[in-house]
């Protein structure tokens, strides 16, 4: 039998923080225009596969710094004709580019956040052109300077079916899921990863094209080691953070989870002094100027990998069962809304994306009840509507079907 679930409940009669009220995507994925707006802490969206639910979530996620929850090339979201809609497109933006907006609030004070792709061409060697896209960003109609600045507006956790094997896929998955997790506390971190990215492109570039040029060389890699380390520090000082909430915070329900980092440079800053780490980085990257142009091998920041231990059994993640790996997943995830709150005083949107997969009964309500208990706006996705009858006092649902997307009353 299901247990009712409401945000308002008796221990704890808050008011949700931030919230998403209206959003508008246009040219995006499936959506060649579509408005919505949102009065509720829960939102779910029911559907068949492939009928947009995702898409939705990926457009609200792309209001935070970063490439939305898909990772996506801006041009890959971009909606093409033949999978779009007969709705007609506003005229404010051309056929070759996509926009979300979104109107929040946040305890009273209210803000429209909207962002769009802007393509400019430039000339590349031998008197080519190319065309290149990024992304432009406003908030209340004035430009940011950076995708940085977002952080000072929103906060969003994501979970999706991607996830569900996070600790059994490769090591950059997890490294992204690391790096998600220092961006929500640390807003420069996003600032440095993306620097670091630039410069290090920069540097393989030179070596494959046999560009040996020592002393620009030398340049970049002493770039690439003082932002490494950076990179490192913060690493470790937010995942030491959040373990120790973890400890000292234990989940009543879903698994204790400990994190490990299982990176070179992270490993040396346990004992070594920052300056002898970035000198042993700026080393290591001038031996390897010659092998990794063979095995792309390098070793530091772009190797890390994230490891987790279920605690009260002391068990690597990924030897655990499914289940026990998506609730291992849920409890770290609790804890980081959880840590936001505490640390921020802004409490994060949770983008869930077909959540109640491997979850039995008793955990799905569990978990709902807990991110309801945070006072914080969900949006949740499945396939079969009446897997959240739990919350359906507190709940806005929206059914999909052909590109259309209209509210369900009950």
């Amino acid at each position: 039998m299901n247990t009712a679930i409401c945000l308002d409940n008796s221990e704890n009669n808050a008011k949700v923080g931030l919230t998403l009220k209206r959003l508008t995507l246009v040219n995006f994925r499936n959506y060649k225009y579509q408005r919505l707006n949102f009065n509720k802490p829960f939102i779910v969206f029911s559907g068949e596969n492939g009928s947009g639910k995702t898409n939705i979530l990926e457009a609200i996620s792309f209001l935070s710094q970063g490439r939305g929850l898909r990772n996506a090339k801006l041009s890959d979201v971009r909606t093409f004709d033949f999978l779009a809609n007969s709705q007609s497109t506003p005229t404010f933006i051309n056929n070759n580019g996509w926009a979300v907006s979104a109107l929040f609030e946040n305890f009273g004070d209210e803000y429209l956040i909207g962002t769009t792709v802007e393509t400019s061409t430039k000339e590349t060697d031998y008197n080519e052109t190319k065309e290149t896209e990024r992304r432009i960003i406003q908030v209340n109609n004035q430009k940011l300077s950076s995708q940085n600045e977002l952080a000072n507006y929103t906060s969003f956790i994501w979970v999706t079916p991607q996830m569900d094997r996070l600790f059994q896929t490769s090591s950059q998955n997890r490294r992204s899921f690391l790096d998600r997790i220092v961006c929500s506390f640390d807003t420069e971190h996003s600032k440095r990863l993306s620097s670091f990215d630039n410069v290090y492109r920069q540097w393989l570039q030179l070596l494959k094209n046999n560009n040996i040029n020592n002393n620009w060389l030398l340049s970049l890699e002493e770039k690439i080691a003082s932002i490494g380390v950076a990179i490192a520090c913060s690493r470790k000082e937010q995942i030491n953070k959040l373990n120790n909430f973890m400890e000292k915070n234990p989940d009543d329900i879903f698994p204790e989870a400990y994190l490990l980092l299982d990176g070179t440079i992270e490993k040396m800053l346990d004992d070594k002094p920052a300056i002898y780490v970035e000198d042993f980085y700026k080393e290591s990257l001038f031996n390897q100027r010659r092998s990794i142009l063979y095995n792309n091998a390098c070793s530091g920041i772009t190797k890390t990998d994230l490891k987790a231990i279920y605690k009260t059994k002391n068990v690597p993640a990924n030897l655990c069962s499914t289940g026990e790996q998506k609730s291992l997943l849920l409890s770290i995830i609790l804890s980081q809304a959880r840590s936001i709150v505490n640390h921020k005083g802004l409490t994060p949107i949770m983008l869930l994306d077909e959540i109640a997969a491997h979850l039995d009964e008793f955990k799905k309500n569990a978990f709902l009840n807990k991110i309801s208990n945070l006072n914080t706006q969900s949006f949740l996705t499945t396939t079969n509507i009446f897997e959240f009858m739990s919350i359906k006092d507190c709940t806005q649902f929206f059914e999909l079907k052909d590109n259309i997307v209209k509210e369900h009353t009950f």
